[in-house]
């Protein structure tokens, strides 16, 4: 009884829920860690509780994909060679780490730079955007008998809360590609948000809360017909969407997605721009307790004027994203969040006719920050003219291992496909030890 009490007590005075199995939930587990000196009845429980609340700060990890659509040059962002014709008219600028230098249109990302690892001597088998894009976000090249899951439904399905109110796997922007949950279901599907400056389409309640809930109500029985009817795995998935929406629909933490709640000055520092403005969000949706957010930056496939688009679109990432990696660090998230910056490939060390770069998978960058990353270092090395990797070859599936090790997820879990065939999430490869020092 004194524990029932204790819980009762605690939920009236700090506002925090518990799910359907009577546990704490996740987002109000985050709450009570972030809370310091606050003094309840039912010490005993409370210590308890405020052990359960640090071990799950430490553990409740989450990643922060900003995916630059269309394969970004490594001579215009993370690896500038300015003193070689592979370099073209971008110069080099120096960082935060003495010895370590980014192209001098990332002046702000250049003060974090203590807190990046810049791997350069990533490589991919894919020259084709939508087979890379499809490799490097799932680690499998795409087959027309198995829909392979995107990584984020994998850490959405391992880290994420079916109880949760909001989804595990969001994505802000215009996304190329069609990955999303594959074979581990819709539960595991993203919910895809458009743009960053406006609360999601459809999530607004247009009745009351009880005529809503008695439409689902009606709902349910016609659902329950068409199962009758043999319609029982349509009607599953359907069941289990309309759960996840209502849930969601009829959550307070709806607000997450609402970037105005932020203070001026906070939405000034992330920038006016659409990036800026979801890189924000997603800081908010991790807050709250989402898996995986991914931002999505496009128009990186600079096969002409690479050099003036670059710029550009650097001006674009820059600012938001050395804001992101300060405000996670900042709220004490940056140790449980992982931040992970690439493409599906990089652009090739010859300038072209039209005053741009082309495809080229064979040796690019990507950059991480966060979850046990160890910043202000480089990874790998390529030739002198940017042409293949020297030292430090890093591959497809040797980057998404390392993500799980990072995410305390289990890459060799194996799962089924709708053919029966157990598929692990990552299909070899190594973790980069170097990345965590």
């Amino acid at each position: 009884m004194e524990n029932r009490q204790s819980k009762t007590r605690v939920h009236r005075q700090l506002d925090v829920s518990f799910d359907r199995r009577g546990c704490l939930r996740r987002r109000d587990l985050l709450k009570i860690a972030g809370i310091s000196g606050v003094t309840i009845p039912g010490i005993g429980w409370m210590n308890q509780l405020a052990g359960y609340a640090q071990q799950l700060r430490q553990q409740n990890q989450a990643c922060i994909l900003l995916w630059m659509q269309g394969g970004p040059s490594q001579f215009e962002t993370f690896s500038p060679q300015p003193t070689n014709a592979s370099g073209g008219q971008t110069k080099a600028i120096s960082t935060a780490v003495p010895g370590i230098q980014v192209a001098e249109h990332l002046p702000q990302t250049a003060k974090v730079m203590d807190q990046l690892c810049l791997i350069r001597s990533m490589q991919s088998r894919e020259g084709s955007h939508p087979r890379a894009t499809h490799l490097m976000q799932t680690g499998f090249l795409p087959t027309a008998s198995v829909k392979y899951p995107a990584f984020g439904a994998h850490v959405a399905q391992q880290l994420g809360d079916p109880d949760e109110e909001l989804p595990d796997f969001v994505t802000i922007g215009r996304r190329r590609g069609n990955t999303g949950g594959g074979f581990l279901g819709v539960e595991c599907d993203p919910f895809k948000i458009s743009s960053p400056e406006r609360p999601p389409d459809n999530t607004q309640l247009t009745t009351t809360e009880s005529r809503y809930r008695r439409r689902l109500g009606l709902l349910d029985q016609l659902q329950s017909e068409y199962e009758e009817n043999g319609g029982e795995e349509e009607v599953a998935d359907q069941r289990k969407l309309y759960a996840k929406s209502s849930r969601m629909i009829l959550s307070q933490d709806m607000t997450a997605f609402d970037i105005q709640q932020e203070s001026s000055q906070m939405r000034e520092a992330y920038g006016d721009s659409s990036f800026g403005k979801g890189c924000l969000l997603a800081r908010r949706l991790v807050e709250t307790g989402v898996s995986f957010v991914e931002v999505s930056l496009g128009n990186w496939d600079t096969h002409q004027d690479n050099f003036n688009r670059s710029k550009n679109l650097c001006e674009q990432l820059d600012q938001p994203f050395a804001q992101l990696i300060r405000d996670l660090q900042q709220r004490d998230m940056l140790e449980r969040t992982l931040v992970l910056w690439m493409g599906e490939f990089g652009r090739t060390p010859r300038i072209n006719g039209r005053g741009g770069r082309d495809h080229f998978p064979k040796a690019f960058n990507v950059a991480l920050a966060g979850g046990g990353v160890q910043g202000g270092q480089v990874i790998g090395k390529t030739t002198s003219d940017g042409g293949d990797v020297a030292d430090g070859l890093v591959k497809v599936n040797d980057l998404l291992r390392t993500v799980c090790h990072s995410l305390k997820i289990d890459a060799d879990q194996e799962n089924m496909s709708a053919a029966g065939r157990p598929i692990r999430v990552v299909d070899g490869g190594q973790v980069v030890e170097k990345v965590f020092g």
